[in-house]
């Protein structure tokens, strides 16, 4: 990666964030780390940043307030989530908000960099001419994560292109749902098929305008993008 990715970290944990950050240092990116969220928010507003990673639980301003505001100002930004491992609503409501991905708690730094790399890679990565789809009355520009047609424009989330991509290239076909799962999260199991459920939701309000497209739930399989136009 020819440009060192900067990354919004907001932990109040004290040592958790140091150690995590020197390790991000370490790996190659330019860290700000805040121990709260209004700090972080303050902290958003005055720089340029290619990814947030955000704790739930903090005081002055949890990671949820602080991910919406951000999602207000961007919402194309990937922002993961830090959680704790027993607070699984803490998942679903982050998604909800807008969030890409999380990572529960107590997670390796290994993983961490994982997660990131996989959406910076598609941030500083890609070819314009392979990235803008048709489906139905939409143009769906990849790079830009813009889903557009005659009347309206939407701009979507790093998750939400990944996935819509995905739908698009295999239309009128099923997807299996541990297909997308391991091409998209990585793994598959019951807690994350409940959270692409939450980005199959968003996706069905986008496309709603066009009578001729639908997401389809197959029961007990997974999902197919029709396309009648």
């Amino acid at each position: 990666m020819s440009k060192k990715a900067k990354i919004l970290y907001v932990e109040d944990d004290e040592t958790l964030g140091f150690v995590t950050k020197d390790n991000l240092e370490i790996n190659g990116y330019e860290v700000d780390h805040c121990l709260n969220g209004k700090k972080g928010l303050d902290t958003f507003r005055e720089g340029t940043y290619d990814l947030c990673v955000l704790d739930v639980m903090m005081p002055e301003m949890d990671g949820f307030e602080l991910a919406s505001h951000i999602r207000k100002a961007n919402n194309q930004i990937p922002i993961l989530f830090l959680t704790a491992k027993s607070l699984k609503e803490d998942k679903i409501k982050g998604l909800q908000i807008g969030a890409d991905d999380y990572i529960t708690k107590p997670f390796s730094i290994e993983e961490l960099i994982l997660k990131i790399d996989v959406f910076l890679r598609r941030k500083f990565i890609s070819n314009p001419d392979a990235n803008v789809l048709s489906i139905g009355k939409f143009n769906f520009d990849y790079e830009n994560l813009e889903l557009k047609n005659d009347e309206l424009s939407n701009s979507l989330t790093q998750k939400e292109g990944d996935l819509l991509k995905m739908l698009i290239q295999n239309k009128n076909q099923i997807l299996k749902r541990a297909q997308i799962l391991k091409a998209l999260w990585g793994e598959d199991d019951y807690f994350l098929g409940r959270s692409m459920d939450v980005f199959i939701s968003r996706l069905r309000k986008y496309i709603k305008s066009d009578t001729t497209l639908k997401i389809e739930n197959i029961h007990g399989v997974g999902f197919r993008l029709s396309d009648k136009g």
